[in-house]
């Protein structure tokens, strides 16, 4: 039985906690009066204690199987950003949005592992388990926007039930994949190689800079776009423009391999941000589309990819590649922030112009992994 469509719902519920984050934003400005580096310190909250964890929770899957790492850390993930809406105090929200990080840190590697067992070393059902974690994202702003305008950020407690339903919908898949035959999947599926380290270095650094800019665009589209439902609108159409891209980069990789699909897509993203910034009124929605579709071609392509310049720590691998990649980006947030403050919110996400590029150049070093 194919579970990489239970474990793609997981990933939906888990990542919705990572898109729920830049959208709790504008209620906190409105509601608490935050400034544009208080907002961002929240974000940096939920990135930094998920980028900084998370690559020792991949080691230690690498040496201890933990399956019920999974349900456990989908559960701190959501009542970390429900108890975050509604704290009284800025350091009592910080503390409970670090908490949601941590929670999604400790899920990425585990879960990247049953994902490459369950799906068999195909790159189209690996963008089935990553679409799921981006559909999580783009549902975050449809759920988190109406409920918070409706009843403020008092009701911030109802948005752990979806962690709860994900864990319990998730559970099957990691008992079958871990337990009796999915045992034996496993041993058969752990891959034996030299570890290249250097590739994975570079593949580290396109990962980086693509996050930086996707996750700058996150916290601050939808204040560019006006706020309310324009930025509603602008911050569903981000997130449910890579549900597409991430579909279409694993069929595009089949085709034409993983390390050109990545590199065309990063050619494509710098136009696509600029656009963002430069392009009048509503015709700034169809850039951010454009740019959401070319962030997330390479979205679960580089799981594979690290995994297999990797192949003896799949765990690793996955900590760093499928968590690093939609969390290290916060850890800038804080400057992009800075900068609209000390200027305008336009200058700042034209700064992030920059880091397609830098992508693009450092991916054009990378060489395709050879699959055993």
């Amino acid at each position: 039985m194919n579970r990489v469509p239970m474990l793609a719902a997981g990933h939906a519920a888990v990542d919705l906690y990572q898109g729920a984050v830049p959208a709790l934003v504008p209620f906190l400005v409105a509601e608490r009066g935050y400034g544009y580096v208080a907002v961002s310190g929240v974000v940096l909250a939920a990135t930094l204690s998920s980028s900084v964890v998370q690559p020792l929770f991949g080691v230690l899957t690498d040496r201890w199987r933990m399956p019920w790492l999974i349900p456990v850390s989908m559960v701190a993930a959501g009542a970390g950003v429900a108890a975050g809406g509604a704290a009284g105090s800025y350091a009592l929200t910080w503390l409970a949005v670090a908490l949601s990080g941590l929670g999604v840190a400790a899920y990425h590697p585990e879960s990247a592992r049953l994902a490459r067992i369950a799906s068999a070393g195909s790159h189209v059902r690996m963008s089935w388990f990553s679409l799921g974690g981006t559909l999580g994202f783009a549902s975050a702003p449809v759920l988190v926007t109406p409920l918070l305008a409706g009843w403020g950020l008092g009701a911030s407690p109802l948005l752990a039930v979806p962690a709860v339903a994900g864990a319990l919908v998730t559970l099957p898949a990691v008992r079958a994949l871990t337990g009796g035959g999915g045992a034996r999947a496993a041993a058969a599926g752990a891959r034996r190689g030299r570890d290249d380290w250097r590739s994975f270095a570079r593949l580290t650094l396109v990962i980086v800079f693509r996050s930086v800019v996707y996750v700058g665009l996150s916290t601050f589209v939808a204040l560019f776009m006006g706020g309310g439902t324009a930025g509603a609108v602008a911050l569903f159409v981000l997130f449910a423009g890579g549900a597409a891209g991430t579909v279409l980069g694993g069929r595009l990789a089949a085709r034409w391999g993983r390390v050109r699909t990545v590199r065309l897509a990063y050619a494509a993203a710098i136009p696509a941000v600029a656009g963002v910034v430069l392009a009048p009124g509503p015709a700034a929605y169809v850039f951010v589309a454009a740019s959401s579709i070319a962030l997330y071609v390479p979205f679960s392509l580089h799981v594979t990819l690290g995994q297999d310049f990797l192949p003896s720590r799949v765990g690793t691998a996955g900590g760093v590649t499928l968590g690093l990649a939609v969390s290290v980006g916060g850890l800038t947030s804080p400057l992009v922030g800075a900068v609209a403050e000390a200027s305008s919110l336009r200058a700042a996400l034209a700064c992030l112009v920059a880091f397609p590029v830098l992508a693009w150049l450092v991916a054009r070093t990378l060489k395709e992994p050879a699959r055993t």
